[in-house]
């Protein structure tokens, strides 16, 4: 099966796209089709660094660019409506996408046809942050340990209150029916995500964690002003339903395995050292 398109909305920090799109070349299979939609956003020194990424990127890369800013959510509906039914990857502008994260995203959203959203673990992902839930955390200083700690942990595809913002695939069915993003009350992708997201969870689908897949973030998602209270209004359980996941910690358990694999993981590096220090005379194999 192909793999899902990704949408990354170009953002003002072109250090942190540079850095975004580093990470999503060397962690996405070549030809993966990505496209890199600018709201108007890039100054001189993101576009030079779009124009040589474009220029050498091994995936099947488009960038359009808005002559003027319409804002996230009208934006991203654009984007959104252009793929049609189609499931589509959303990487914040600043996210790292650590290795496989697209084929374990895609894979979750296979295994199981009630899943609407699929979340990956993040260093800075409010609910599904790591190691600390709630937390900015550090981002990890080895992806290839990391990378075999998440091939390690069991798919469990916890519920969570909705997808956030760092790395978000969307099933396309799912988003058409709940009628996509409302561009009209929101002023963020961050408060008009958790809307799309609770409004397919009230049609009967599922917003889950990847248990698998990671996507590092310098910063977290951050809602524009006035939307929270849009988001209280109109979900009066969103608050607390929220406060008590973030309270409760439903995925402590889940969160510690993963750290306990990640320091385990060390260990096959770590053996060749110990025997490489060990002056094993020439042709005696080691019983």
């Amino acid at each position: 099966m192909p793999l899902p398109v990704i949408l990354l909305p170009v953002g003002v920090d072109d250090a942190a796209l540079d850095a975004c799109l580093a990470a999503l070349e060397a962690n996405t299979p070549a030809g993966t089709p990505v496209w890199l939609a600018d709201d108007g956003q890039a100054g001189p020194r993101g576009l030079a660094v779009i124009e040589h990424w474009l220029a050498r990127t091994a995936l099947q890369a488009e960038y359009t660019r808005r002559p003027r800013p319409i804002g996230e959510p009208a934006h991203l509906q654009e984007m959104l409506r252009a793929c049609g039914d189609a499931d589509v990857a959303v990487l914040a502008p600043d996210a790292l996408p650590g290795v496989g994260w697209l084929q374990q995203l895609s894979d979750c959203l296979a295994r199981d046809a009630s899943i609407a959203t699929a979340t990956p673990w993040s260093n800075a992902g409010e609910t599904v942050a790591w190691p600390r839930a709630a937390e900015l955390n550090a981002l990890p200083d080895d992806g290839a340990r990391l990378a075999l700690a998440l091939a390690a942990m069991p798919l469990l595809q916890p519920e969570l209150p909705s997808a956030i913002t760092h790395a978000v695939l969307i099933r396309g069915s799912a988003r058409r029916r709940a009628g996509g993003l409302d561009t009209d009350s929101y002023g963020s992708w961050y408060a008009a995500l958790v809307d799309l997201s609770l409004r397919m969870s009230g049609l009967g689908w599922r917003n889950v964690l990847c248990d698998n897949a990671f996507a590092g973030r310098k910063h977290e998602g951050q809602p524009a002003d006035g939307d929270m209270e849009v988001l209280a209004n109109r979900w009066p359980a969103w608050t607390a339903r929220l406060a008590a996941f973030l309270m409760n910690d439903p995925l402590y358990l889940h969160r510690q395995q993963l750290q306990q694999l990640y320091a385990q993981a060390i260990m096959p590096a770590a053996q060749p050292d110990l025997f490489d220090a060990c002056d094993t005379p020439q042709g005696t194999e080691l019983q």
